[in-house]
């Protein structure tokens, strides 16, 4: 944690949002899509026409993006911190490092032995260190400012150096003390190790390997200082970035708009289904679609999103690794109740529904399934090992009630239809799919998902603290995206939805009003 001798001044981070204009969240009403909201302060610019971007434009919005996505994580994820990795040891980089590393302390050791020693290299560390100690400072800190200035002072270490008068292991045992006083409480241990190191040069070497433990510690104080910031800014922060990516590169919509068209395509072929199958309907007039349903559509698309071979829309870029993580524990979930189901209609009752019986099965699985999105997985082998253990699981059960055990067809039939679920269009598979899709689809329709909960589907019931879980963790995402980029999708939606109103009447009424 910085010192401060003079004054408790709170990190000032009211530089992030200061750019950031202040506009309402967007309404899902149907006004809302079909008015003309150019206008208003929370709208996104109306789209320019093509243009030839710049190397310097597509780098402004690439920073952009990548301050919009830090911003987001270090607002959304409370978890979020940075941490000092190593390079592997056996890599090429790991391997260039230590040689050049190792060449510099051993041109130091050399230097420092020579007579007369030569300080050249040893008063640049300790300038570069003198800047590092600095930089760990707040403003009002004066006192240690000025003092670390008259010590680490390279013109008088100079002077000294002349004469044969430097005192590089005082110089060390100085900078020691002043990390002690500057350091966070978890580097204690660090810096008593650093008093009881002996030899100048590995002194030297493990006092910079401190100080960059000690910069992490820095950026991640910073972090949790600006994160309420952030919190209370975020909305109007996120839109006015991606404003700015948007005006710099007006193809940055695109990927969002096929997403939009796809769920659009969906959601019209499916009430064309319904009324097809409708007697009396006609089949001449046009689906009127609700631009919240279409847009819900859309966000459900994302539960089953390839994101390895499809890029995910550019409003939702933020939160990619979040809706995959939560896609792969769904597809886990979803196999854990496929096993249930068949356990029970195989076994029945008399087993599964013995107190924590479902809960050993469920372990079993999950233990098993563990790492199956993984490429090298074999998700086929995985499920074979899952009902044999379960038949063992079964019969032992079975065996200490006094019942008969399960004789080998029958379970012969369990394991196979356990490892028919991989199969496309199993049933099974496809029945606890939809029940999953529809329990995630009501969430997006709630006020507040912390006070109601919707109820659980049949055949759920084995996953249900889980996939609350996930579901709290998705509807927080997707009203959160809602938020953010509301007034983007009521532009799309509008040009996509309401676009047989001619164009030119539109223009004309807008210059009206």
């Amino acid at each position: 944690m910085p010192l401060n001798d003079d004054q408790n001044s709170d990190f000032d981070s009211s530089r992030l949002s200061e750019s950031t204009a202040s506009s309402s969240d967007s309404e899902y009403s149907r006004q809302s899509f079909t008015s003309d909201s150019s206008s208003k302060p929370s709208s996104p610019a109306s789209t320019s026409p093509p243009k030839t971007v710049t190397f310097d434009e597509l780098m402004a919005a690439a920073r952009n993006l990548s301050n919009l996505t830090l911003a987001h994580e270090i607002a959304v994820n409370e978890n979020f911190h940075m941490e000092h990795v190593d390079l592997p040891q056996n890599s090429l980089e790991g391997r260039v490092k230590r040689i050049v590393h190792k060449a510099f302390w051993d041109h130091l050791e050399s230097e420092l032995n020579e007579d007369p020693p030569e300080y050249y290299h040893a008063i640049k560390l300790f300038e570069e260190i003198k800047e590092t100690l600095l930089s760990f400072l707040t403003p009002g800190a004066n006192r240690i400012r000025n003092q670390i200035c008259e010590v680490l002072d390279a013109d008088l270490i100079r002077q000294q150096a002349e004469h044969d008068a430097v005192d590089v292991l005082g110089l060390a045992n100085y900078v020691i003390i002043t990390m002690g006083k500057l350091c966070a409480p978890i580097r204690d241990d660090d810096i008593k190790q650093l008093k009881a190191t002996g030899n100048i040069v590995e002194l030297l070497r493990q006092i910079f390997h401190v100080l960059d433990l000690m910069k992490m510690d820095m950026v991640n104080y910073t972090i949790q200082n600006i994160r309420p910031q952030l919190q209370r800014n975020l909305v109007d922060y996120e839109r006015t970035k991606f404003q700015e990516i948007l005006e710099e590169t007006p193809s940055a919509l695109d990927l969002t708009t096929e997403w939009i068209k796809e769920s659009i395509k969906d959601e019209l072929l499916s009430v064309s289904c319904e009324t097809s199958s409708s007697p009396g309907a006609d089949g001449s007039s046009k689906p009127n679609l609700s631009p919240t349903l279409v847009l819900n559509n859309g966000y459900l698309k994302l539960l089953q999103w390839d994101y390895q071979k499809k890029a995910i829309p550019e409003t939702l870029i933020t939160d990619e690794v979040r809706l995959q993580k939560l896609k792969e524990k769904l597809n886990e979930l979803r196999i854990i109740a496929c096993v249930s189901l068949i356990t029970s209609n195989m076994v029945g009752t008399t087993i599964v529904g013995l107190p924590d019986f479902a809960d050993k099965l469920k372990r079993i699985s999950a233990v098993l399934l563990e790492g199956m999105n993984k490429e090298k997985f074999d998700l086929k082998e995985a499920l074979n090992t899952i009902g044999v253990q379960i038949c063992s699981e079964v019969n032992r059960s079975l065996s200490e009630r006094g019942f008969p055990t399960l004789n080998v067809e029958i379970q012969n039939s369990l394991v196979g239809q356990i490892c028919s679920i991989v199969e496309e269009d199993n049933p099974i598979s496809s029945l606890i799919d939809k029940r999953i899709q529809l329990y995630m689809k009501s969430l997006l329709t709630l006020p507040s998902i912390q006070k109601c909960m919707p109820t659980i589907p049949g055949g759920l019931a084995v996953i249900q603290a889980e996939i609350e879980s996930i579901g709290s963790q998705y509807a927080s995402i997707v009203n959160f995206n809602k938020q953010v980029y509301g007034p983007f999708y009521a532009n799309i939606l509008r040009k996509l939805l309401f676009s047989e109103a001619p164009m030119g009447k539109t223009g004309t009424d807008a210059s009206t009003n």
